[in-house]
């Protein structure tokens, strides 16, 4: 017989592509997650990945059953979603995702908050990029993600709530702390991204491109994974960066980053859920806490 267990072990080997990975992420030895997945394949005479090399990777058969295994946890997770409503929302797991700004520093302070007012609740966070959290929240992965970039994805609801302010910053001695850019001028100096997919980045693309420079005239010096690693570079002088305040407020009050003048949007955070689950009462109980910390330490949503 089928189990709801060997279902998760199925879908945490296939998005890892790593039998090890997958069993350290559910707490399990890797014998158990293979005899797991051996199991699946032996009573239903099928053949669910291949192996290459060390890699493990979905055969046609495996890709197709994933969807159906992620479909019957989903209404498994929605099952218990409702008893912990019925039981008054005290106990149970909130499953959140988010992009590496709000997920490393906006939302820690909120699930503390959270948590001192639902301590049985148990928080989960996951961070990556926009389009990671995107793909989280859409595979039924997570069960609010956080980004800093719109998103368009047919299978999501998204809402905007309060977010940060970006600053253009560079190292000290750095031209711009002279005299700042010009519209066209962003495009004299090198700069350090972050990669593809990331908000900031789109969000860095959209300002280039309504000052009038083509993206292509940008001189990128370094393209980074993360935005400690942007920062560390700037403060290095390989160039000039948009970053949010929250990631550079201690450089900028050590002197080890100068804020440049420059005319810059406040931006929103997006909610994204999946349209084909009602929100229950936890995640209802969660949005609440943004508005509720703002009001109370104004200076936390910049």
């Amino acid at each position: 017989m089928m189990t709801l267990d060997q279902l998760r072990i199925f879908v945490a080997v296939a998005e890892r592509e790593h039998m090890t990975r997958a069993a350290v992420a559910l707490n399990l030895t890797q014998s158990a997650a293979s005899a797991a997945i051996a199991a699946l394949e032996d009573r239903h005479v099928v053949h669910l990945f291949d192996r290459i090399g060390r890699r493990i990777v979905l055969t046609p058969t495996g890709r197709e059953f994933l969807a159906e295994a992620r479909a019957v946890l989903a209404r498994a997770d929605t099952a218990v979603r409702v008893l912990n409503d019925l039981a008054g929302a005290t106990r149970g797991t909130l499953r959140l995702a988010a992009s590496q700004t709000v997920g490393n520093y906006w939302l820690p302070p909120l699930m503390q908050r959270f948590r001192e007012d639902y301590p049985g609740i148990t928080l989960t966070l996951t961070i990556g990029n926009t389009a990671q959290v995107t793909a989280a929240v859409a595979n039924l992965s997570a069960d609010l993600g956080f980004v800093e970039g719109s998103v368009d994805n047919f299978a999501l609801s998204s809402s905007t709530i309060p977010g940060d302010r970006l600053a253009l910053v560079v190292a000290p001695g750095h031209p711009w702390t002279q005299r700042p850019p010009l519209g066209r001028e962003i495009s004299a100096s090198p700069w350090v991204l972050r990669e593809p997919g990331s908000g900031t980045r789109a969000l860095f693309e959209d300002v280039v491109q309504r000052a009038g420079v083509p993206i292509g005239k940008i001189v990128m010096s370094l393209e980074l994974p993360s935005n400690e690693a942007v920062r560390a570079a700037v403060t290095a002088g390989a160039g000039a960066s948009l970053l949010s305040v929250l990631v550079v407020q201690e450089a900028l009050r050590a002197g080890a980053l100068v804020e440049v003048p420059f005319d810059l949007p406040h931006r929103a955070f997006h909610v994204l859920r999946h349209r084909e689950r009602t929100l229950s009462k936890t995640e209802q109980r969660f949005l609440t806490i943004p508005a509720t910390v703002q009001k109370k330490t104004p200076d936390l949503l910049v």
